[in-house]
């Protein structure tokens, strides 16, 4: 990860950035003011136990410019490393705390993937929330792999419209992938949103903010789409958690080993 080692911990050998919700949103920013040619993943246990199970998605979250703590237990993994005062910097918190700051400051957004229906529930909704906040794109993607001629497409119309953001909605991992072969091509900077958009557009509900404080969010989320979750939960969710207390355990015991 591009930032400076001191602001991020290890959790399950990934680079989260330990810094508050503020900063995170504030450092972005300052990328997106100078069209800088980055990409944040927003990480939840999903995205680590992917990048634990396969080599090649590591090496994009490795190299990614920021990684934020999603998923509540990626904070209490923070919290017991000693940053007691992490708060989470989720998805959709990010987007519109974004959103809210690029209006202010004329910062231009593009909306990209997902399709058009959910893209223009969203505009609707963007538009009433910040009317100030200027969208100069919404494109929606097809599933399949884009041709050469598309994707060169794609590059030209983000970086013609001179946004400093641009929220990628692809799902995980596809949405790393895509941004981390990108940058140095999109002049601006990446977010990956995975189910944002959807949530936001009012086409899922959001969990309730006291499921989402005890880290309960992933239910909240299987209940309302078990065919496609299902599976994904019971394969991340028990790895992460024995991988976790692997190294809560060799967490607590090198100090006594030093001493």
């Amino acid at each position: 990860m591009v930032l400076e080692s001191g602001v991020s911990r290890k959790v399950i050998g990934f680079s989260v950035t330990a810094l508050p919700f503020d900063e995170q949103v504030s450092i972005i920013l300052d990328w997106a003011k100078d069209w800088s040619s980055k990409f944040v993943c927003i990480a939840n246990v999903h995205m680590l136990v992917e990048a634990y199970r396969n080599p090649s998605f590591a090496s994009v979250l490795n190299t990614s410019d920021l990684v934020t703590p999603d998923g509540m237990p990626l904070v209490w993994m923070l919290r017991s490393m000693g940053v007691k005062n992490q708060d989470r910097v989720a998805g959709l918190d990010v987007m519109l705390a974004l959103c809210k700051r690029a209006s202010e400051k004329n910062i231009g957004v593009f909306f990209l993937g997902s399709d058009g229906s959910t893209l223009e529930k969203m505009r609707a909704k963007l538009e009433q929330e910040f009317p100030s906040l200027t969208i100069l794109g919404m494109e929606p993607l097809p599933f399949r792999p884009l041709s050469e001629e598309e994707d060169e497409a794609v590059i030209q119309k983000l970086n013609s419209s001179k946004c400093g953001l641009v929220f990628v909605s692809l799902g995980c991992p596809k949405q790393e992938v895509w941004m981390a072969q990108h940058r140095g091509k999109v002049q601006a900077v990446m977010l990956g949103l995975g189910g944002a958009f959807p949530v936001y557009a009012g086409i899922y509900k959001r969990a309730p903010y006291f499921i989402r404080s005890l880290g309960l969010e992933w239910l909240y989320r299987l209940i309302q789409e078990p065919r496609r979750l299902w599976r994904r939960y019971g394969i991340t969710i028990p790895i992460f958690l024995w991988l976790a207390i692997m190294q809560l355990l060799t967490f607590k015991r090198t100090p006594s080993v030093r001493a």
